[in-house]
């Protein structure tokens, strides 16, 4: 550190920056976060009804299916990392692209969504539409009791 003591401040911040830029250029290198692969629908789920589909298509299809629309910024380190991440934590819990696979018991579910973590926060501070009310959440809690209750998922 003896090499910034003659510097400037301004010297020094130019050069923070352009360290800080070389190490944003350099993490763009890591492959993780950039697969983008939305696997093949196996079964999807039969829903009780055209609402109980909205809210889940609204508020978790994009970590709860196969059928993600990955945005811009899931293309750039390190955002791309923690979307990645989201989906395949989500997909690995419960998708409803594949109800022909064990999926998370309800009761999970159910307590995910009253206890607030579902959608998560950082998703519903970038999807609006994902910020369920309390009449939306005892909708898509009811719907989904109803789903597994005619269409239970697969073993």
């Amino acid at each position: 550190m003896s090499h910034l003591r003659g510097l400037s401040a301004g010297s020094k911040l130019r050069a923070g920056l352009l360290v800080l830029a070389a190490l944003f250029v350099l993490i763009q290198l890591v492959p993780y976060g950039r697969d983008h692969a939305n696997p093949s629908v196996t079964r999807a789920v039969g829903f009780d009804s055209p609402r109980t589909e909205r809210l889940v298509g609204e508020a978790c299809n994009a970590c709860h299916s196969n059928l993600t629309n990955w945005p811009i910024e899931s293309n750039v380190a390190p955002t791309s990392w923690l979307i990645q991440r989201d989906v395949d934590t989500g997909r690995g819990i419960l998708n409803f692209s594949e109800w022909d696979q064990p999926q998370a018991e309800l009761n999970r579910v159910i307590t995910a969504i009253k206890g607030g973590e579902m959608p998560p926060l950082q998703y519903k501070l970038l999807h609006p539409s994902a910020r369920l009310s309390d009449a939306d959440k005892a909708d898509l809690i009811a719907g989904l009791t109803r789903t597994y209750g005619s269409d239970p998922p697969g073993p």
